[in-house]
């Protein structure tokens, strides 16, 4: 089955040199546009990350310092990516948990504007792992019927992540071919920053999701301890999450200022 758009979405698949989201870096990334109409448009780059790559990363997608010792840094191809990703909702496999966050650090980083929040976000694998729980070439095999050669280059698994989506659709009839539909089953929770250390409670309100203030309001912690800011601030968390903490602590100052 097709995919019904109202706007293009971007399939994309990040290989890096490890898997910490606040510190680790691109090695490699490769991107399909799929525009309403079905018409396909593929970006794929290797990024020297300008540090050393894990070897433990390296034994899975096989991307050596070497191999990107004269590639471009991610500032000299940031801008050229986002055209590539003007008004596209992003889709991907471990999409929301990982990959999106990291490239929005790498955005963060060089001070290039890329508005996550303003997008929606296709899960491949959070729909099959509510469905049959398994990993990316074991859901290749079960839907589509093929094995995936070349797993974890990354435009073999942008390539079987987007198939693997249209077969879902054509699975379950009560997955809606619907962008904002298939976002909503993506979602664990109404994450606020792409970590999701902060996320919306049921009543709309932005809650610390971990450590001693979990559960409690973000604008509420802030106003009774307001030292948790400058631990936050200063400590190992993803530049995306200290931004939506400034955005929260200002929103609550311009509120208090108004009254």
């Amino acid at each position: 089955m097709e995919l019904t758009l109202r706007r293009p979405i971007a399939f994309f698949d990040l290989e890096t040199t490890g898997i910490n989201i606040t510190s680790d870096r691109i090695v490699e990334i490769s991107v399909v546009r799929i525009d309403p109409g079905g018409s396909e448009k593929w970006y794929t780059k290797r990024i020297n990350p300008g540090m050393p790559i894990n070897p433990q990363a390296i034994a899975i997608h096989g991307i050596t310092d070497e191999d990107v010792k004269d590639a471009p840094l991610f500032k000299d191809i940031a801008r050229e990516l986002v055209v590539f990703l003007e008004g596209c909702d992003l889709g991907g496999f471990n999409a929301i948990k990982f990959d999106i966050p990291i490239l929005a650090e790498e955005f963060l980083r060089v001070d290039v504007d890329f508005d996550v929040r303003k997008r929606k976000y296709i899960d491949v694998q959070v729909i099959f792992h509510k469905k049959e729980q398994r990993t990316l070439s074991a859901a290749y095999k079960f839907y589509c019927g093929k094995e995936l050669k070349d797993a974890h280059s990354a435009k073999a698994d942008t390539a079987a992540t987007y198939e693997i989506l249209k077969a879902q659709l054509d699975r379950y009839n009560d997955l809606e071919n619907d962008i904002d539909k298939l976002s909503q089953f993506s979602s664990h929770n109404k994450i606020v920053d792409l970590a999701g250390r902060i996320v919306m409670n049921k009543d709309g309100v932005e809650v610390f999701n971990f450590g001693k203030h979990k559960g409690k309001p973000v604008e509420q912690v802030l106003k009774e301890e307001p030292s948790y800011y400058s631990w936050m601030m200063k400590g190992d968390f993803p530049r995306h999450t200290k931004k939506v903490l400034t955005e929260l602590r200002l929103r609550a100052f311009n509120q208090t200022t108004l009254f």
